[in-house]
């Protein structure tokens, strides 16, 4: 029986991603998720704070800013302690690989801060080429990853489409 709606394709994406996805291939497509929507809310949230609109701010420890990069190193190691002590049901829960994506996207998006030891992190210099290429980097393998889901949602289109 077919649900229309949100709810129902939500349910047939969910049964894509378990029945057509390894584990492995889960993994990947939540890291990628995980990098691309933390690369795009990182963006958000720093053009915003820049401009002074909205409700963000930065985060310091008395006069010291707490660069983003510092919560992707910590997400990151955390991660990499589940891999090196964890089980192997817990290496594959998707919250690790969902950590490891968004933990990699907050090292990223500070990158020439960590290459420099400068914060040159609003140079206008290169800035928007970045934002842009990584982000392309982001959709384009979260896409890849989610291939094997999207070629099953369209063949259920047309199947539906056939049978009506």
């Amino acid at each position: 029986m077919d649900t229309p709606g949100l709810a129902g394709l939500n349910r047939e994406i969910h049964a894509a991603y378990l029945e057509e996805l390894t584990p492995a291939e889960r993994s990947a497509l939540m890291s990628w998720t995980g990098f691309s929507a933390t690369f795009a809310a990182v963006r958000a949230i720093t053009y915003s704070i820049r401009s002074g609109k909205g409700p963000f701010h930065n985060v310091s420890a008395g006069s010291t800013h707490l660069h983003h990069y510092l919560w992707g190193i910590a997400m990151v190691s955390g991660v990499g302690a589940v891999a090196v002590h964890g089980t192997e049901e817990n290496r594959r829960h998707p919250g690790v690989a969902l950590g490891y994506g968004t933990g990699l996207a907050l090292i990223v998006d500070e990158f020439a801060l960590l290459l420099d030891l400068k914060d040159v992190y609003w140079a206008k210099q290169g800035r928007v080429s970045v934002d842009v290429g990584v982000g392309g980097i982001a959709i384009g393998g979260t896409i890849l990853a989610a291939l094997p889901i999207l070629k099953r949602l369209v063949a259920n289109r047309a199947s539906r489409a056939r049978n009506r």
